[in-house]
């Protein structure tokens, strides 16, 4: 799979050098976008994105199967890319301006996309079988329609990226939270709005006693990483250390 060409979002990790694991990071509402937007993928697109063999339970064999199954079993008129790469409907999440993770192929890919026609006389009828009648007039509909897809370039779709200057504040960037505040991901991704109450109330969970052994490091979150943290959610109650940590990117 390429590697995007997409901007860099950061975090700054706490961590706890005795115990070698994050307690916690510090995100800016990019990152908490991207997090959030992982919310938004459907269940074949993160098999996808992640390969199947890399999902936990029995979705990647299901996945899988679709994939094996030859397409003298499908119906006419159906497509195997409806499963495998379904659309991603447009939202605040989706729209973000931290969607890192590429877009999937388009289910037309390879094979000649549907064609539509109308009635010379009405618009009111459709029909992807050019010449039928017109239920209006009876009239042959051979006059042809131009469909929009959903991901087409500029229409908002999932994996396009706003570049960071394009405009600032809170909702005319998109995404989800507000860009005014910062934000506290524990390990498990529970994501809350940061003070100083709640650093201190988070080392008090923790039971942390030797404050010298808490390191601060500021990592980077991109392709990569992004794709890292997806799996990891998939699998697991302890992402942030199995990503920077174990993995040894931070």
């Amino acid at each position: 799979m390429a590697t995007p060409t997409t901007p860099v979002l950061r975090m700054k990790l706490l961590i706890d050098a005795n115990s070698r694991r994050v307690l916690f990071a510090e995100a800016g509402k990019d990152a908490v976008d991207f997090l959030f937007s992982l919310l938004a993928l459907p269940l074949a697109t993160a098999a996808a994105l992640v390969g199947a063999g890399s999902v936990a339970g029995s979705v990647g064999t299901l996945y899988a199967s679709v994939q094996r199954l030859d397409d003298s079993y499908i119906l006419p008129g159906a497509d195997k890319g409806d499963l495998l790469r379904p659309a991603l409907a447009a939202s605040p999440v989706t729209t973000a301006r931290s969607s890192l993770l590429p877009p999937p192929p388009s289910p037309s890919c390879g094979r000649r996309p549907k064609a539509f026609f109308k009635c010379e006389n009405s618009s009111r009828y459709v029909t992807d079988s050019g010449g039928a009648a017109c239920p209006n007039c009876h009239r042959p509909m051979t006059s042809p329609l131009e469909y929009v897809s959903p991901s087409a370039p500029g229409s908002g779709g999932f994996g396009q990226w706003v570049p960071p200057n394009a405009s600032t504040g809170g909702a005319a960037r998109g995404g989800f939270v507000q860009g005014v505040v910062t934000y506290t991901v524990r390990d498990d991704l529970t994501v809350t709005p940061m003070s100083a109450i709640s650093r201190i109330t988070l080392l008090n969970a923790f039971a942390v006693t030797d404050l010298a052994a808490l390191q601060e490091k500021t990592v980077r979150l991109g392709y990569h990483e992004g794709l890292a943290i997806l799996k990891a959610s998939l699998q697991s109650k302890t992402v942030l250390t199995d990503v920077f940590l174990v993995s040894g990117r931070a």
